[in-house]
């Protein structure tokens, strides 16, 4: 066993005095290690059960012979976070969290672990922890947030978020605002749409990490209990069985999760997490294989806050299983994958179905032809921008009209305040990239506003920051180059035309060569916005959206010598 490093041997006694301390048995410190990471806290609502869904684990851990050790790990709630400066933290802090993972459990040289995360970052952080350590691992998240009740109908913080802009555009009371704010969000859980908490939880299990029902067991049933309880006895029999995430995260696996983003209609923030999952993994994910596997996946899912579902009614039609057996019926999934059941996917589907119809539609009836994202790429973006096409009306599925320039998305959500943005409008968000911004914030404020004015289906949004899972219109992130080292968005003026066209995958600038070169020798490099602390490390050294943001790592020497990188199956 590895913790046999901290706890064998007449030299760790001292060791072995240290973990007495803690009051451990002499037979508990006999038995494997197993740290339970938990990112509990109280300033999300997503987390503030995660204690419980701790104590099941541990249960479950101990029932199979292991012994479970709590560890913490950092938490930031995106929609508190959103609209101001604390925003620039969130994506960076994926970066910390899988750092702050490695750390604890190799300096204590545990055995195995399980993860439980349930929100945004946290969930591809812990993904990338359990790529990088390659032992044996299992995440269970504590699950989505029922939808609220507001004048009869399901509501979500969605819902608070565009209602913002309906009140000042006149279209909602006071009154109204505030019994909204009231009930949107009714208790603890992941926020209750298609978000991208819920996405990234969706695709744990797709990937094949995760138990089923991960993504869609609602965060206070009886059943996310008994999941986290299974899952901890899954990590101890990964354990005996030598069954690590190397063999499962494979490029295939990574295939399937993204054929699922596609059928789920998942949030953009996806492209950016499995992208950097990926990277961990040695595995080369690309935004071309977004677009191979999205146009050939048609979508079966409708959920907020592109259609009228949420994640209490994907359980209730039979969650991510049914929609992955569904796939696989067409063909569309590689169902001889390892997961962490020690089955392959298609020995877990065996008993998955879809339950109404309702909500999960078949092949042969599809939202959508194709699936819900796609990368974009032009003259605008060269190296790609991303768009949640299945949220995106049909007449802003084609546009051309004239760009609105901000250098920050405070100034842009000043402008709609003030009802400065017009009809057939192009919005463009810069200097908001991984780098620029830094930290690539999410626009929600802004798209949320624009469609809460009744906007969305005649004005874009353009950006090189991002978009919160719960964005709907025509909002277009990740375009990259970014602003802040020179890509064209930096050169975009008042007043250019625009081109949009998803059908195409085209983004482009329409303005001559000739005058964008004359913009570029006359573009300067911006000085940073956060000289100092955390942030200023994270923008030296943080990579591109189309590579997923990722932290910048010194090349090893085997690295230096061979590319272990294996190409995602398309």
């Amino acid at each position: 066993m590895r913790s046999d490093a901290i706890k064998k041997g007449i030299f760790r006694a001292p060791h072995r005095s240290l973990l007495f301390a803690m009051g451990l048995t002499r037979q508990e410190i006999q038995r494997p290690l197993v740290a339970v990471v938990n990112s509990a806290n109280e300033i999300i609502p997503g987390h503030i059960h995660l204690h419980a869904v701790a104590d099941a684990v541990k249960a479950g851990v101990r029932a199979a012979g292991g012994t479970p050790i709590e560890i913490p790990c950092i938490g930031i709630c995106d929609g508190i976070a959103m609209g101001h400066e604390g925003m620039r933290y969130s994506l960076a802090s994926r970066e910390l969290i899988a750092d702050s993972i490695e750390s604890m459990v190799m300096a204590h040289q545990f055995d195995a672990m399980v993860l439980i995360p349930n929100c945004d970052k946290i969930v591809p952080g812990m993904l990338m922890a359990m790529a990088r350590l390659d032992m044996p691992s299992i995440i269970v998240s504590g699950g989505p947030m029922m939808a609220g009740r507001f004048r009869q109908e399901n509501v979500d913080l969605s819902t608070v978020f565009e209602a913002v802009g309906a009140r000042l555009s006149g279209r909602m009371s006071d009154e109204d605002l505030f019994l909204l704010e009231e009930s949107a969000c009714p208790g603890a859980g992941s926020c209750a749409g298609m978000f991208t908490a819920n996405s990234m939880n969706c695709l744990v299990e797709a990937l094949g990490v995760g138990l089923p029902g991960n993504g869609t067991a609602p965060a206070t049933s009886g059943e996310r209990v008994r999941l986290a309880k299974m899952s901890g006895e899954a990590v101890m029999a990964l354990l005996a069985s030598g069954i690590t995430p190397g063999r499962i995260l494979t490029p295939s696996a990574f295939a399937n999760a993204v054929t699922v983003d596609a059928a789920l209609g998942a949030s953009t923030n996806t492209v950016l997490h499995l992208t950097a999952v990926a990277r961990e993994a040695h595995v080369k994910l690309s935004p071309c294989d977004f677009n191979t596997i999205s146009d050939m996946t048609p979508q079966l899912c409708s959920l907020r806050p592109g259609g009228p579902f949420h994640m209490q009614d994907l359980h209730e039609d039979g969650g991510i299983p049914a929609v992955m057996k569904e796939l696989a019926r067409g063909g569309l999934l590689e169902t001889e994958v390892l997961t962490v059941t020690g089955q392959t996917l298609g020995s877990n589907l065996e008993r998955a179905r879809c339950r109404t119809g309702r909500v999960i539609r078949g092949l042969d009836d599809p939202y959508q032809t194709t699936g819900g994202i796609s990368v974009l790429a032009g003259s605008l973006a060269p190296d790609g921008a991303v768009v949640k096409r299945s949220a995106v009306c049909a007449r802003m599925q084609r546009h051309v009209g004239p760009a609105r320039v901000f250098d920050s998305e405070e100034d842009a959500v000043r402008s709609l305040s003030e009802g400065k943005i017009r009809p057939g409008d192009v919005v463009i968000i810069r200097y908001e990239g991984p780098r620029g911004g830094p930290g690539m914030r999410e626009m929600l404020a802004p798209t949320s506003l624009i469609t809460g004015m009744g906007l969305d289906d005649r004005v874009a949004l353009i950006t090189d920051g991002r978009f919160s899972g719960a964005t709907r219109g025509a909002a277009i992130g990740h375009v990259s180059p970014e602003a802040a080292v020179g890509g064209p968005i930096a050169l975009v003026a008042d007043g250019d035309m625009i081109s949009i066209d998803i059908s195409a995958k085209a983004l482009d600038l329409l303005v001559p060569e000739e005058e964008l070169r004359r913009r570029r020798a006359a573009w300067q490099t911006p000085q940073p916005r956060v000289p100092t602390g955390f942030l200023a490390r994270y923008a030296a050294a943080v990579s591109s959206a189309s590579e997923g943001a990722v932290m910048n790592r010194c090349t090893s020497i085997a690295e230096s010598s061979t590319d272990p990188s294996t190409p995602v199956a398309s």
